[in-house]
């Protein structure tokens, strides 16, 4: 972590191996050390959200507050997985591999969806950036935030393309079986929910899982998904992402501000990817990245 790769003053006239040379050796210099903070991230949120159902229930917290802290545990669900999505916890075959199988199943349902859903999925929108037929994200693309909020919350109806798109993203890979997963998942959900409000806790039922669920899903699309991604879809992989400085900072953001990295390096833990960005940011600039964080 302490070496220093020293970069030649003018980029500009380095032929592309050189270049490419360059950028391999700062993402390797960022990479395969173990991402702790993903595994205490994920393990830590979800004991957190599970504590706050008895404590509201038994007044100890009140309703209000629980509505807070679940919509923040919501949040703060994904990023976890998306680690484990990229096996940056452990790769197959590595002997950690069964804690980067568990930090994406054991969290990922608090958002309704099997982490292999994620995973295959995440995988197609890497492959496909952009695409206006094979990224499964591409509906996320609008012309401004607050477009892209009403993008957000429009696509999770039951004829969004949104669902469509992932549908078809998880059928071109001969998964249909994570298709009826999903909706058992969906199911089950709604069981749990329907179960809460017949015993007479229909308020906590919404306000500690349902709208915290539907107000990160919703935050989730505008910062992982649209954000990195605007104004344009461009194509290509030193053009279809980009760097921007965001009003809520790089935490309020979950580290979006430097998703360039990720989608070049996606094998860079999350909280690499801010240290590899400044490093790498000359190189970015001689390939014509898309770097808006003046």
């Amino acid at each position: 972590m302490s070496e220093t790769i020293t970069l030649p003053s003018d980029l500009s006239s380095l032929p592309e191996k050189d270049l490419r040379k360059l950028e391999l050796q700062i993402a390797r210099k960022h990479s395969g050390m173990f991402p702790w903070e993903a595994v205490v991230w994920a393990f830590g949120n979800l004991v957190c959200w599970l504590a706050l159902w008895p404590l509201v229930l038994l007044d100890v917290v009140p309703l209000w507050l629980g509505f807070i802290i679940a919509t923040i545990n919501m949040s703060l669900v994904y990023l976890p997985t998306h680690e484990a999505q990229h096996d940056i916890i452990a790769r197959p075959g590595a002997k950690l591999r069964w804690l980067n199988e568990l930090v994406g199943h054991a969290t990922s349902w608090m958002i309704v969806t099997p982490f292999n859903v994620f995973r295959f999925t995440h995988l197609e929108h890497h492959k496909h950036t952009n695409h206006p037929e094979l990224d499964p994200d591409i509906t996320s693309n609008a012309d401004g935030p607050w477009q892209a909020i009403w993008q957000a919350i429009k696509q999770r109806q039951p004829n969004g393309k949104r669902s469509q798109d992932y549908l078809a993203s998880l059928q071109r890979q001969g998964r249909d079986d994570l298709v009826l997963m999903t909706i058992l998942f969906r199911l089950g959900h709604l069981a749990i929910l329907c179960a809460l409000a017949w015993s007479g806790f229909a308020l906590e039922a919404f306000f500690l899982w349902w709208l915290p669920y539907h107000i990160a899903l919703t935050y989730l699309v505008f910062f992982l998904s649209w954000a990195p991604h605007y104004p344009q879809p461009e194509q290509g992989r030193y053009r279809n992402t980009r760097s921007w400085m965001s009003k809520v900072g790089n935490i309020g953001s979950m580290g979006m501000q430097f998703h360039i990295v990720h989608h070049l390096h996606p094998y860079i833990p999350l909280t690499r990817t801010p240290a590899a960005y400044r490093e790498m940011r000359p190189i970015l600039e001689a390939r014509g990245c898309r770097l808006e964080d003046h």
